[in-house]
């Protein structure tokens, strides 16, 4: 496994990240540990969740997972750089949702805390997440809440999700005026080879202001995993989001057109994928979610992969991209 330094601070973290959101929903919890340990096995020591995995009536029960794991031993935790998120309200889905129990407000962040390192087992998180943008709170009380946790050794570093470029630039402007702020040190966001709109601004921002990439579904919910070829091996269909992209003629075009390069070259298309992720400008790692051992073997295989030149050049005629702000929507 190869490592890399987490965007402008001293923190070294694998280039591959273990997702757990589907730890609880699709994976239970026997195999989720087996899922942990095989990927520490494999040198890969940075692990993302959220508050909210789980989902429904279980919200809170991937942390969980995770948490039960830690309490088996072994230097897990230690082992371990352990990235959660806040922003969702952890009420069950139908129950009451009471005003404070969810967004960026000082109170909610200092409750969610509290409640990830409980089920978490831990006492502290080493990247906090917000997991969206807050309209209603301004970054000034944000920072100071998060200045508080630092201090009170609940959290190290603090990340953002899903945020634009402005947002990324306007809470490291704040940071920086308050003084004593490390400000936000990383990005998480929906990025791979379909979805190529954070190069625009996002990721710019990004690498302006020191913060490490970590890119979300980086096989596009399925799409870029060879959907296509399993449906003609008679293997599992495209279900979801793949599912009604391919209804498309003209993305089922692309897709084949990917396939079909990847395929050329000798390589699988969900390992591609990844492997290019890996080439991007200042992305740390991208988020692989595993469901099952093989799965995880998978995502290994792409950190070996080297795509040559003509490879990486008829990836960008198969999806070129939206190009660099301004450039993409003006001269």
């Amino acid at each position: 496994m190869k490592y890399t330094q987490l965007g402008r601070t001293g923190l070294k973290v694998s280039r591959l990240v273990l997702g757990t959101m589907n730890f609880g929903p699709q994976t239970d919890e026997a195999d989720s540990h087996a899922i942990m340990d095989a990927a520490l096995d494999a040198g890969i020591n940075f692990f993302d969740t959220a508050n909210v995995y789980g989902w429904g009536e279980n919200k809170g029960r991937t942390e969980t997972i995770i948490g039960n794991w830690f309490a088996k031993g072994g230097e897990r935790r230690d082992k371990v750089v352990l990235a959660t998120k806040v922003y969702g309200n952890m009420a069950p889905d139908g129950a009451t949702v009471w005003p404070n129990h969810d967004k960026l407000s000082a109170l909610n962040i200092r409750r969610a805390v509290d409640a990830s390192l409980k089920r978490l087992q831990t006492d502290y998180i080493d990247l906090y997440q917000f997991h969206h943008i807050d309209r209603s709170t301004p970054f000034e009380e944000i920072w100071q809440a998060i200045d508080t946790l630092v201090q009170q050794g609940k959290i190290l570093y603090a990340g953002s999700s899903n945020f634009p470029g402005y947002k990324i630039a306007q809470a490291n402007e704040i940071a920086a005026r308050r003084g004593g702020t490390i400000g936000l040190v990383s990005e998480q966001c929906l990025y791979n080879l379909a979805e190529r709109r954070a190069e625009m601004e996002v990721i710019p921002a990004a690498q302006e202001y020191g913060l490490g990439v970590i890119p979300w579904s980086p096989l596009h919910g399925g799409l870029l995993g060879g959907v296509i070829k399993k449906e003609v091996q008679g293997g599992r269909r495209a279900t979801g989001r793949a599912a009604d992209t391919l209804k498309d003629p003209a993305a089922r075009a692309q897709i084949q057109a990917y396939e079909d390069l990847v395929d050329k070259h000798g390589l699988e298309p969900g390992e591609a994928a990844l492997a290019w992720l890996l080439t991007r400008p200042g992305v740390t790692g991208p988020i692989v979610g595993p469901r099952t051992a093989e799965q995880l073997e998978s995502a290994l295989r792409a950190c070996e992969l080297e795509l040559s030149e003509e490879l990486l050049a008829g990836l960008d005629e198969v999806f070129p991209g939206p190009g660099p702000s301004p450039e993409a929507f003006a001269w």
